[in-house]
């Protein structure tokens, strides 16, 4: 049970409600719990957005796991299990995607942390039936409900949010779908990594892409670059290849957990790495991506990295490609760079 994260660990406690259901579990999940409950209950399935977590399950047979910014292949199910996002805008774009798939009767089971505001399912799903709090232990809360309204029809045109970046002398449009980094803003981050850029050739990585302003900006300055952009989130992979669409830009934008999908022999490497899992801030991920960076950049190739200024980032990267240099530094943020000799 310690191998399960506390929302998992209070559904655990309440297994009866899952008994002769057919679930699909969906948000915030990141653990092996779903093989656990498959052993209760008729069928299990998992939807996710993030490739890390999709990768995890996909070896195992009692489940059956689906990947994307939407789920688009039939379900048979009759509950849903929700770990609680960290977005409420998330929370609310599953919600519509699921109960408008599963439709009228369908069982809802909503587990978090207390102070990941889950508390807000209880008005969120006001429209579509009742809700009530069953359980709470270990700050997390359980709730159970009924969908007793016909849900809206699902399109995901719909939980697109627009926005404009000027940068330099160019106007940029941002597509983006909630839970997606620099949903409605231009990170300042970004904009001074921009700013420290060279002239970019050959073939880059937009590493982390989130609604795809760096992708974008790199691709309108460097026209003859071969631009690669992915992820881990799947609705970041959908927000950016929507952002190339706006701006008639193209690129190639797919899903990775890290290296997992990329390939090994790019010019530039540029990343505004994420630094969170779930509600905790965890550095993993972006500290694996500096310390085998080297194994993926051409000959010559370079690494251009934005971190808030108190990361102990330059080691990491020395370790990796024998150099880094500080290009650029605000009270907040700097810029790093290495090149492989």
């Amino acid at each position: 049970m310690s191998n399960y994260i506390t929302p998992s660990q209070i559904a655990l406690r309440q297994l009866a409600y899952f008994e002769n259901k057919k679930v699909l579990v969906a948000g915030e999940a990141e653990d092996l719990f779903p093989v656990e409950l498959a052993k209760h209950c008729l069928s299990v399935s998992v939807f996710t957005t993030n490739y890390g977590y999709y990768r995890q399950l996909e070896s195992k047979s009692t489940i059956n796991v689906h990947f994307g910014a939407e789920l688009e292949s039939d379900i048979d199910a009759d509950m849903v299990l929700l770990y609680w996002p960290k977005a409420k805008m998330e929370a609310e774009y599953l919600l519509a995607m699921l109960m408008s798939k599963l439709g009228v009767n369908t069982e809802i089971v909503v587990v978090g942390e207390n102070r990941s505001g889950v508390k807000s399912i209880e008005k969120m799903f006001e429209s579509y039936g009742r809700i009530t709090k069953f359980d709470s232990a270990r700050r997390c809360s359980f709730y159970w409900g009924q969908c007793l309204e016909q849900p809206k029809a699902f399109h995901i045109e719909d939980w697109f949010k627009s926005y404009t970046v000027h940068y330099q002398q160019h106007e940029l449009t941002i597509r983006s779908l909630p839970g997606v980094f620099s949903h409605g803003e231009f990170d300042l981050g970004s904009r001074l990594l921009l700013d420290t850029l060279p002239n970019l050739k050959g073939k880059v990585l937009d590493f982390g892409c989130g609604a795809g302003v760096l992708g974008c900006v790199m691709a309108k300055l460097n026209s003859n670059i071969q631009l690669e952009m992915c992820d881990i989130s799947a609705l970041a992979v959908r927000s950016s290849e929507e952002t190339l669409k706006a701006n008639s830009l193209s690129g190639r934008v797919f899903a990775s957990d890290i290296y997992s999908d990329t390939a090994a022999d790019y010019n530039f490497i540029v990343t505004n790495p994420p630094f969170h899992a779930g509600l905790d801030t965890s550095y993993n991920a972006t500290e694996t991506l500096l310390e085998k960076s080297a194994s993926h950049l051409h000959s010559g190739g370079e690494l251009f990295v934005v971190a808030n200024s108190f990361l102990k980032y330059p080691p990491i990267i020395e370790q990796s490609l024998g150099n880094c240099e500080t290009l650029n530094k605000t009270s907040k943020f700097a810029i790093y760079h290495a090149n492989k000799a």
